[in-house]
């Protein structure tokens, strides 16, 4: 009996989170929707300005590569300074713990009572709280900043993570032209197959169904695509004449 009677129990504990800190994941669906959107546009840019196959292979190789140096070494520094900061942040919580002890108890006091504690038990659980530096020190930072110390993402992470997924992303409006299939609207459909199934795929981390998720990507893509086709477009015409 005891047994059946602690299951529901442990059932109800038994479950984890997404990691929503914003490391690989983060990194990995912007890179992805990054490659998919921003070559799919410049592939069908170049092409709509009349330009050769060979050129429009040559340009979007040259935007895959330096979009995915661009991506890496933009989420590398974005994240790197974001952790750094944090760590500005804890420090100068440290330094208050030890200066000023009596005043972040009763800030850490006023914390637990605005959350709904009543005030006796949270003038008491913040002193017990408080016979632990590290402890209150965590409280604070994670009540303050909405950040967790422990939990900073790692910048090479989310560097390698946005490199490989926008080169991913970036290939498949290439793919038609590098199959010597030299066809703008295949290209387009390559890239909007891309867009619709990465949406799709970040739909797993959401609450939005995987149809809406991806469709929002190919609408974005088809405005960026065809604002960069009309350009390329006229600037082929006015080159033309």
């Amino acid at each position: 009996m005891s047994e059946i009677a602690s299951t529901p129990e442990a059932e109800a504990h038994d479950h984890t989170h997404a990691d929503v800190s914003g490391g690989w994941l983060r990194a990995a669906v912007f890179g992805a929707m990054d490659g998919l959107v921003s070559n799919t546009a410049l592939v069908a840019g170049v092409a709509g300005a009349g330009a050769g196959s060979r050129t429009v292979v040559l340009t979007g190789t040259a935007g895959l590569i330096a979009g995915a140096i661009s991506m890496a070494l933009g989420e590398y520094t974005s994240v790197k300074t974001q952790n750094e900061q944090l760590d500005l942040e804890v420090a100068k919580e440290r330094h208050e713990l030890e200066h000023n002890a009596a005043g972040e108890q009763a800030e850490l006091a006023e914390m637990l009572t605005t959350r709904g504690v009543e005030e006796g038990l949270a003038r008491e659980v913040a002193e017990q709280l408080s016979r632990d530096p590290e402890v209150a020190l965590r409280l604070h930072i994670v009540a303050e900043l909405g950040l967790s110390p422990e939990d900073k993402p790692s910048p090479r992470v989310a560097a390698i993570s946005s490199l490989l997924t926008f080169s991913v992303g970036a290939v498949f409006p290439l793919l038609p032209y590098l199959f010597g299939l030299s066809l703008l609207w295949v290209a387009l459909v390559s890239g909007g197959v891309g867009l619709m199934v990465a949406g799709a795929l970040s739909s797993r981390f959401t609450p939005r169904p995987w149809w809406y998720a991806g469709l929002r990507q190919l609408v974005f893509g088809g405005i960026a695509a065809g604002a960069t086709y009309l350009i390329g477009l006229a600037i082929g015409v006015g080159a033309a004449g």
